[in-house]
């Protein structure tokens, strides 16, 4: 038999029942509208967005401020983008029934770990393997 069809077997046989994806899902969407919010929120502190800016002859000092204004509404937006897109993934899992199994060695992903990361598609010891 090969690995492939080793895997898809596991896939099979190893899920979480509907019941409980129910709730995982409806926190899920209600994380990623949060994240939209928060998304919408932190672009509005950007201080490149201020239309008077560019008629702005601002000192040095200001300029520093700015920057450093943008910069780190830039990291959080890219933060927030990286966390949606993994919420994304989570319920594209729960949707193909796959959620809370390890996408990499098909085993299921410690109920500990998902209630502490419910967007984790892999388990610690692979997800420990992927990061050396």
């Amino acid at each position: 038999m090969s690995t492939k069809q080793n895997k898809n077997i596991k896939d099979h046989q190893v899920r979480f029942p509907a019941n409980l994806l129910r709730p995982v899902s409806d926190f899920l969407v209600l994380q990623l509208k949060n994240l939209k919010i928060n998304k919408s929120k932190i672009s509005s502190e950007d201080p490149f967005k201020d239309k008077s800016r560019v008629l702005d002859n601002a000192a040095t000092d200001t300029e520093a401020e700015e920057q450093f204004g943008h910069a780190r509404v830039s990291a959080i937006k890219e933060e927030l983008n990286r966390k949606s897109d993994q919420i994304k993934k989570a319920l594209k899992r729960v949707k193909q029934g796959k959620y809370g199994i390890c996408e990499d060695c098909g085993k299921m992903i410690d109920t500990d770990r998902l209630g502490a990361y419910p967007e984790a598609t892999m388990c610690i010891d692979c997800e420990k393997k992927r990061e050396k």
